[in-house]
């Protein structure tokens, strides 16, 4: 098989952990009789730089012709400066989200064994937990009116029924192929919009009888998330608040510097990328942890190519990196980004 796919480096450690996933997905294409059709192009600051904005032409259509996207990290201080769509998130990450309609964003949360003595919780809460987020990605706040007036500042949260309705649809749906339960995250005591969120997804839930349905408050579920992990399966979300709450989740395996996740649109369309940000503090240090930007690149390999073996095996050879200690330095080991990289390649090609 071909397998060709938009890769983006982006900002900061993006372009160094980016290097590792490509050195892990070219050993497993040669290891599995696959050819690789890597078309890197620029996002983010890097695109403003070299081209004067943060999503050029180029990038879009590259990203729409292989509906597979590969995605370091975008943003950084240098670019703190600029405003509204002329920044590299809003402009750039934000915007081909948007246009590539990848309107659900899942990110997993299943610690790794040889990661729980990472995680500030204590061992006992995190043995079984194994949850999915699904976070409504190209609405809500991020996207609606924004701007200045004599009165202060202004960000509009707007969703409508088709949007709420075809992110609960994708969560009742990986809910039914999992333990078949559904935790709808609101905050309907005082927003309107979440009100209507959940008279959507009470909509929905009739058309899957067999997943258990319930809701609960965001701030609430702040706290059960770290009190008690094990009771949740699919947690469905709008985009602020799952933004937020992934980020909490990553805390329960250790790190976010081994969390993928997946933005999906319809069909094989996706982007895949760490749940980190571009971390400009360690660019070009080569200490950057880059498991999350591998697994990314195996579950595009899973979910746009349908190559399940591979994915497996890449993802078993990071479980061996773990259990070795062949990690970076924020995990307590001291090989460097690409060492990182190629040692689980090589347990690939094994």
């Amino acid at each position: 098989m071909n397998i060709n796919f938009t890769y983006l480096p982006g900002d900061g450690i993006g372009p160094e952990v980016g290097a590792a996933a490509i050195t892990v997905l070219k050993t497993a294409a040669e290891a599995f009789g696959h050819t690789l059709d890597i078309d890197e192009q620029l996002i983010g600051g890097a695109a403003i730089d070299k081209r004067g904005t943060p999503l050029p032409d180029e990038t879009y259509a590259s990203a729409k012709n292989t509906g597979a996207i590969l995605l370091g990290a975008v943003g950084g201080p240098k670019w703190d400066h600029l405003k509204g769509s002329d920044r590299p998130e809003l402009g750039g990450l934000l915007i081909l989200r948007k246009k590539l309609e990848l309107f659900a964003n899942v990110r997993p949360a299943k610690p790794f064994a040889g990661l729980i003595a990472s995680s500030p919780l204590k061992p006992e809460y995190l043995e079984g937990v194994d949850f999915v987020v699904v976070r409504e990605l190209t609405g809500g706040i991020y996207f609606g009116k924004k701007g200045r007036d004599n009165l202060g500042a202004y960000d509009e949260c707007r969703y409508n029924e088709a949007e709420v309705e075809r992110i609960a649809r994708c969560a009742f749906e990986i809910a039914g192929a999992r333990r078949g339960k559904v935790t709808s995250v609101d905050k309907s005591n005082v927003l309107e919009t979440s009100r209507l969120w959940r008279e959507v997804v009470i909509k929905v839930a009739k058309d899957y009888p067999d997943v258990e349905l319930e809701h609960t408050l965001v701030d609430a579920m702040a706290m059960h998330m770290l009190t008690r992990p094990r009771d949740f399966d699919v947690i469905l979300t709008e985009n602020m608040f799952g933004d937020i709450l992934t980020d909490e989740a990553s805390m329960l395996c250790g790190s976010m510097g081994v969390i993928p996740s997946a933005s999906l649109g319809a069909g094989t369309v996706g982007m895949y990328e760490p749940i980190h940000g571009s971390a400009p503090d360690i660019a070009g240090q080569g200490k950057a942890n880059p498991i999350a930007m591998i697994l990314s690149a195996a579950w595009m390999l899973r979910t746009s190519f349908g190559l399940d073996t591979e994915a497996a095996a890449i993802e078993t050879a990071v479980e061996a990196a773990l259990d070795a200690g062949q990690v970076t330095g924020d995990l307590g080991g001291s090989l460097s980004t690409q060492n990182v990289g190629e040692w689980i390649a090589q347990n690939v090609s094994a």
